[in-house]
């Protein structure tokens, strides 16, 4: 039985905006682990699932597509970013904490 993941994935490190952040992802587990070929060290596997990856405006439209079409699933909820707002002002404070060093 094939297993998958619904998730809503973060933004990356080289991100600054919040594209693609905001759609579910269906993700097939990996059925088969990846062969190494010989000759050229390229990684391969005969699991063509894992190459697939489908894009749900919300999470109900993802877990009626898993249902619908008897694939396992598993959800992992989204973390909200830890983001601690200051402003540039704030830099030049005469109460500051730590000594302004140049």
């Amino acid at each position: 039985m094939t297993t998958a993941r619904i998730y809503k994935p973060a933004k990356t490190a080289m991100q600054s905006g919040t594209a693609r952040t905001k759609q579910w992802l269906l993700e097939f587990d990996r059925v088969e682990p990846r062969e190494i070929e010989p000759l050229m060290g390229w990684t391969s596997s005969g699991d063509t699932r894992q190459q697939v990856k489908l894009w749900f405006d919300t999470k109900d439209e993802a877990l009626a597509y898993a249902t619908r079409e008897g694939i396992a699933y598993r959800i992992e909820e989204p973390q909200e970013a830890k983001r601690r707002t200051i402003s540039y002002a704030d830099n030049f404070k005469f109460n500051r904490v730590g000594q302004w060093t140049h």
